[in-house]
């Protein structure tokens, strides 16, 4: 993100994308070029999003395919011999592929967060070349977290339902699931009784959904704490959406 010191705190900010010395083809350059930015920025987000949504979906199949591969090898040993092993190794290929999924989501969260608040800074732009279009967005045109909310729910305030249904929550609930599972057939696989071995899978499970939300606010909050907005709500007085 950008290193700029925000345009109300420096005396060396930029300056408006629009003067009033500059002519009607000096800004009519300066828009071209930032729509040309906003659609690369849009392509690139588009894209993001697509590739994450596909590794979600392998690892879905994956798991689902893990188990059921875990069921007939249950048939067929009737639990017993090599079954344990075959299962752990397949909960454990399922945990490894769960977990770099995971990181590979908390990143394309980070980059649509990125892409968000660039885009909110180009709004920024064409409103310093058109005061007059500024009631027509919607969304945000400060480069700053109240910005970014405003650009993702535009209507209303975001809320738990909007955290609880992400792709973000259901990665981490399917992977608590898995490395759950993976402790309990440990345990089990050791020769210690299944209510330790359900106990045990329930605790890593809880540890892993509550370390994970922990981790992704923290990027959250560092990803903010790196950013210098150049527009902020505090500079401006937002027309209401």
């Amino acid at each position: 993100m950008s290193d700029h010191t925000s345009a109300g705190a420096s005396s060396d900010a930029p300056s408006s994308a629009a003067d009033a010395s500059d002519s009607d083809a000096v800004l009519a350059r300066r828009a071209q070029m930032l729509a040309t930015e906003h659609w690369g920025l849009l392509a690139a987000r588009s894209a993001a999003q697509g590739e994450v949504l596909t590794r979600i979906t392998i690892f879905l199949t994956l798991v689902s395919a893990g188990l059921l591969t875990i069921g007939l090898l249950g048939q067929a040993t009737k639990f017993a011999g090599w079954f344990a092993g075959a299962a752990l190794a397949i909960l454990g290929f399922l945990a490894l592929i769960g977990l770099m999924t995971q990181a590979r989501v908390l990143n394309v969260a980070e980059e649509d967060l990125m892409y968000v608040v660039a885009m909110n800074r180009l709004r920024g732009a064409y409103v310093d070349l058109d005061p007059a279009i500024e009631p027509y967005f919607l969304a945000g045109i400060t480069d700053d977290l109240p910005g970014s909310v405003r650009t993702y729910s535009f209507l209303r305030r975001r809320n738990f339902s909007h955290l609880f249904g992400s792709s973000f929550m259901l990665i981490i609930v399917v992977n608590a699931c898995v490395l759950g599972l993976l402790a309990g057939g440990s345990i089990v696989a050791a020769g210690i009784p299944v209510g330790w071995a359900i106990a045990v899978g329930i605790v890593v499970g809880a540890v892993v959904i509550v370390g994970f939300s922990i981790y992704g606010n923290w990027t959250y909050r560092e990803a903010w704490r790196n950013h210098r907005p150049l527009r902020t709500a505090e500079d401006r007085t937002e027309p209401s959406p």
